[in-house]
């Protein structure tokens, strides 16, 4: 009797092997992936940087010019594996904008529940018509770019959230913080805030689900005709 339990045996451990070995493949394929999109990432962005030197010099003094202030902003945002980091951005609210933004929504209910919902403003009273531009150009987060250089970010990825945020990803959260945050994404080139945030957050799950450096380059080009086309942007 047991020489006919050894097909069945052998049968098993051939299983076991095989889901071993397509394991042990598929993780291979993920370090490669993440080597091509880091190096990938660091090029393209210091290229970018190089090129849009003088665009970056303009903005500046666009932003300078409406009230003195700096023309950057840094926002703590969440990133890879938790840990918080400066997400670098063209300035384009008013520098007293916290303030702006306490007495707008003590005064007004529906941005209150608008904010409550989103964490943003359709109509921001403290964006500057120069941040205005900016934002509907997207140009606003080219800064990001330097995020990139320094391993904080990356060119795809879920968009960069902030602590008040993470609830509203619940389970999702960990595929979240599984990867860097991204210039662009899924929900960038999906509708931005014309969707709800719950169509956010499924779509930063399936592309943590299903990434890789051939679909970051789908999302890449898909990028260009979102931006030009402004949709979603506020």
């Amino acid at each position: 009797m047991r020489h006919l339990n050894l097909p069945l045996a052998g049968d098993r451990l051939k299983r076991i092997a095989g889901t071993a070995l397509t394991n042990e493949r598929v993780g291979q394929t993920r370090i490669i992936d993440q080597a091509l999109k880091r190096a990938f990432d660091v090029s393209v962005a210091l290229l970018c940087l190089f090129l849009l030197l003088p665009l970056f010099a303009l903005v500046g003094v666009a932003i300078a010019a409406v009230d003195g202030g700096s023309p950057f902003y840094s926002h703590r945002r969440l990133g890879r594996n938790g840990k918080t980091f400066g997400c670098l951005k063209f300035r384009s609210m008013r520098l007293d904008g916290d303030e702006i933004l306490r007495r707008h929504l003590a005064a007004n209910p529906a941005a209150r529940e608008e904010w409550e919902q989103t964490h943003k403003l359709k109509n921001d009273p403290r964006v500057t018509l120069v941040g205005h531009l900016l934002r509907k150009s997207s140009l606003d987060e080219l800064p990001q770019l330097i995020n990139i250089v320094r391993g904080e970010m990356s060119l795809v990825g879920p968009r960069p959230i902030v602590q008040a945020e993470v609830e509203k990803y619940g389970d999702a959260a960990s595929a979240y913080f599984a990867v860097r945050p991204g210039l662009t994404g899924m929900w960038q080139v999906s509708g931005r805030s014309d969707t709800s945030y719950a169509e956010r957050v499924r779509l930063d799950r399936q592309y943590v689900e299903s990434r890789s450096f051939a679909g970051d380059m789908v999302i890449i080009l898909r990028t260009v005709p979102a931006v030009f086309l402004v949709k979603g942007s506020y």
